[in-house]
């Protein structure tokens, strides 16, 4: 009785979070809430609505290509890097949090490739990006700062700033500063006078390191200590190298994708989703009967239950993320199939149908799970060597396999033993 009541909480919860924002019915309007919990300094919040991808919402493809002629051979990837970081952080100012960025290297051409859903101002993005980061160093103005108000430039920037790396001191993580000649020259006297207090680091105005110096530095070479783990010291690093080493970019490639094609392909996906699901529901209970209804409940749970964690992590949907999904309305009968076939082979050796259906579940388990673990396998394969809406099929494909996985072993097994309660032997 317990898993009944869980099962219902779970499918009034999926059915929260998958209903509209707002739902009518008859007089009554019932609003969707949103999560917002607040955690420390930080919240999680979801407003729960479908992140919808550049190919079905619309918006713009850039491509940019890199002039990395003026920068070392050995410091090119971490130029590379620093600079979509920067693009990224850019993008973000426009507001568009589902912007997808990669880099691509054919030979020696080096190129950014930016999506933008939902962007119809091209020429302010443009602007936005094109733009070169702004790195400098500020020192107080007083004894106490407490505002990026209260720092003032020194005339050490970016240029004097050769790059940033992530070093170890005593097994602890910290940024390497390596200083050209004529910043080793500033550096020092900034650092001369400031014994004892902060000299904030600025990256397009905003503080991204405050150390305290400790004594002058005239070797060009410096750290920033703090209680870094090994991943914060590297994104420090690529902060500070998105205006130590910026990279010019120029635009290559512009495409517009209208909304009225990700429409089109919105309902084109829908109409296929649903007539895989009717194609499904029919073969399972024209085989298995009464077993077959309650795998097709279970089948709707599976897919409350998917589209709830689509909305909750969340994953931005595109036409191949969406493709991942509607393969996975077959995949998630799978296991009730096996387990189907061996309650049968069970109840022809005589066992009672409650009996029958415990070892069903027990001795198709093996199957099952190798079986998924095979497929959750080839889609972890195409997330980690893939890109773009590669990885958004294999992302949706695993969210499918774990659901279904679930609902065909704890569902439909709790479904089944409701109503073989009254016949167990």
């Amino acid at each position: 009785m317990r898993q009944v009541v869980a099962l219902l909480i779970l499918c009034l919860l999926a059915g929260m979070i998958v209903m509209p924002a707002t739902l009518r019915i008859g007089p009554y309007t019932l609003y969707r809430p949103r999560i917002d919990i607040p955690i420390g300094s930080r919240r999680i919040y979801r407003d729960l609505e479908l992140k919808l991808g550049l190919d079905l919402q619309g918006g713009t493809h850039l491509v940019y290509q890199a002039d990395t002629s003026k920068v070392p051979g050995q410091n090119i990837d971490a130029a590379i890097r620093a600079t979509r970081d920067n693009l990224e952080r850019r993008i973000n100012l426009l507001g568009v949090s589902e912007a997808l960025i990669q880099t691509s290297q054919v030979g020696s051409d080096h190129r950014l490739i930016v999506e933008l859903p939902g962007v119809k101002d091209v020429n302010q993005a443009l602007a936005i990006i094109g733009q070169t980061a702004q790195l400098e160093f500020r020192e107080p103005k007083s004894a106490s700062p407490s505002a990026a108000s209260d720092f003032v430039p020194t005339g050490l920037t970016g240029k004097d700033l050769r790059l940033a790396q992530v070093k170890f001191n005593n097994g602890q993580a910290v940024v390497g500063l390596d200083f050209t000649s004529e910043g080793t020259k500033k550096f020092s006297d900034i650092t001369s006078r400031n014994i004892g207090r902060q000299v904030a680091i600025f990256l397009d105005n905003q503080i991204v390191s405050a150390p305290v110096v400790q004594n002058a530095i005239s070797d060009g070479q410096a750290i920033i200590t703090g209680s870094f783990s090994v991943d914060v010291a590297k994104q420090l690093a690529i902060e500070l190298n998105a205006g130590a080493l910026p990279i010019p970019i120029k635009i290559v490639e512009q495409r517009n994708i209208g909304a009225t094609l990700g429409q089109q392909s919105i309902s084109k996906s829908l109409l296929a989703a649903g007539v895989g699901l009717v194609v499904v529901w029919l073969f399972m209970l024209g085989n298995y009967g009464l077993k077959g209804l309650l795998a097709n409940l279970a089948l709707v749970v599976y897919i409350l239950v998917s589209l709830s964690v689509v909305k909750l992590v969340p994953i931005t949907l595109t036409l191949a993320g969406i493709a991942g999904l509607v393969l996975s309305v077959g995949m998630a009968v799978d296991a009730n199939i096996l387990i189907f076939e061996r309650i049968k082979e069970e109840l022809r050796w005589g066992r009672s149908p409650a009996t029958a259906m415990e070892l069903g579940f027990l001795r198709a388990w093996n199957s099952i799970r190798d079986s998924n673990i095979s497929s959750l396998i080839t889609a972890g394969i195409l997330f980690w060597f893939g890109s773009g809406s590669v990885r958004g099929f294999a992302l949706t494909l695993t969210v499918g396999i774990l659901v279904s996985l679930f609902t065909s072993t704890t569902v439909t097994r709790t479904l089944l033993r409701l109503v073989y309660v009254r016949n167990r032997a």
